[in-house]
């Protein structure tokens, strides 16, 4: 999505800033790529974390093993709070989920933040309603038509560049619940 940005607005022009929600568990080389290259586009990287969440007490974990990932739309209702957001450009595509299926391009969300499959908006001809009532917002899914392999062929035909991690070297492994990760 980023290179969709880069393309349509250039270097130094993205007219929004980028928003990261850190779970806590991601890879140095992934971060270090994300400040990289939103250093170089000259774009305004907002990170927000979990951990702050949790510091804050609007996050509690279940046990410490547990994974962030399903706490992290927490963290990223405060940042659309915070910053008040209208709307927010991801990359989600109904292929990934079965409850991504239902998802529009253009997903409204209600003053709770909550997916209310009844109230999404129809998309026909490609015409959006981007009506907005206080304290709604949308989320934006610009390649939720893509599948993986669309994903990947666009990176191949643009020639994206992507952190080192998604190439083959040695890495640490860990025991998880009894499973390698």
């Amino acid at each position: 999505l980023l290179k969709c940005a880069e393309k349509a607005f250039g270097v130094g022009r993205i007219p929004y800033p980028l928003l990261m929600i850190d779970t806590g568990h991601n890879f140095p080389e992934v971060t270090a790529y994300r400040d990289q290259r939103a250093k170089e586009l000259g774009a305004e990287l907002i990170v927000r974390s979990v951990e702050d969440s949790m510091k804050r007490g609007t996050v509690r974990l279940a046990h410490p093993g547990e994974s962030r990932n399903a706490h992290q739309s927490v963290t990223l209702l405060e940042a659309i709070e915070e910053f008040r957001f209208d709307a927010l450009i991801g990359g989600a595509r109904r292929d990934e989920e079965k409850a991504r299926a239902k998802e529009r391009i253009f997903s409204h969300r209600d003053s709770f933040g909550q997916w209310q499959p009844k109230d999404q908006r129809p998309e026909l001809w490609t015409l959006f309603n981007t009506r907005l009532a206080t304290g709604e917002h949308f989320r934006v899914f610009p390649i939720s038509n893509w599948t993986e392999l669309d994903v990947w062929q666009y990176i191949e035909r643009e020639n994206v560049g992507l952190p080192s991690i998604y190439y083959t070297h040695k890495r640490e492994v860990v025991e998880r619940r009894g499973l390698l990760v």
